[in-house]
């Protein structure tokens, strides 16, 4: 038998203490359910079971207020609990009070992100996805979530993301920005008809000429090899300005203007 020295008041919940220094953090509710007193005796049966209590309040306490910040999925908050050091068999009640709570929803979860992700990011459908995989939503939840990332969301937010990059690469030529375009926005999670339409629907007219562009990024080279002999310079300029998606025609040009301007 053990004897309680002490109860005391915490920011938490109370501290128990027995005159042979146990210390048990506690909640008002198993204080008042055991009735544990000061100068009471308490067996160790009820000393464990009320610790197995403990634990699971000071678990449950701080599920809540791991939750008081924001949306979490079952993984985050057993990932989070895990962390704590609170034991498997309390993580599943802790999860399963939080379900009955109506506290803790995957499938909630899933939908919320996506309307927030529409609204906020710049993922796409598929990068989504894999944020969601991430916080360990079940698959069918993830595409009874997805649907609401319909194809007029995707064109909308595929055209912004369009426009703004297709801006970021104005010196490039107009080959080179497609590709980078493209490229961008499937990592980003868009499918591959969405981007075509996207694409198709950027207006390149109203930059700058696709040859002045040519023509800078071709001097910049041209001082670059200027001490490099003539054949092997030509080769080089013609590879660089090719692999930057101008066309074979208007590199030859350039290299004609450029060495009858030398002259």
């Amino acid at each position: 038998m053990e004897v309680i020295q002490s109860i005391k008041k915490e920011k938490t919940g109370y501290l128990l203490v027995t005159k042979s220094g146990i210390k048990i953090p506690l909640s008002e509710d198993s204080l008042v359910k055991h009735r544990l007193l000061k100068g009471s005796e308490v067996s160790e049966e009820l000393l464990n079971q009320v610790k197995e209590e403990a634990s699971f309040d000071i678990g449950y306490q701080k599920a809540l207020n791991y939750l008081s910040y924001q949306l979490r999925s079952e993984k985050e908050i057993k990932d989070y609990l895990k962390k704590q050091e609170i034991n498997n068999l309390q993580i599943k009640q802790i999860i399963d009070k939080l379900k009955d709570l109506s506290l803790l929803d995957d499938k909630i979860f899933a939908e919320s992100y996506v309307r927030t992700a529409i609204r906020t990011t710049d993922k796409g459908p598929q990068g989504v996805k894999e944020f969601l995989m991430k916080k360990g939503m079940p698959s069918d939840f993830i595409d009874e979530a997805l649907i609401l990332f319909d194809d007029t969301h995707q064109l909308e937010l595929g055209q912004k993301l369009g426009e703004k990059m297709a801006r970021k690469y104005q010196k490039s030529s107009q080959k080179e920005r497609i590709n980078k375009i493209r490229q961008q926005l499937f990592i980003k999670g868009f499918k591959s008809d969405v981007i075509s339409s996207v694409i198709d629907g950027l207006a390149f007219d109203d930059d700058e000429d696709e040859y002045d562009l040519l023509v800078k990024q071709g001097d910049k080279l041209w001082h670059r090899h200027e001490r490099v002999e003539t054949r092997k310079k030509h080769q080089k300029i013609k590879q660089s300005l090719y692999q930057k998606g101008f066309s074979i025609d208007d590199i030859n040009r350039y290299i004609e203007e450029k060495e009858m301007e030398l002259e």
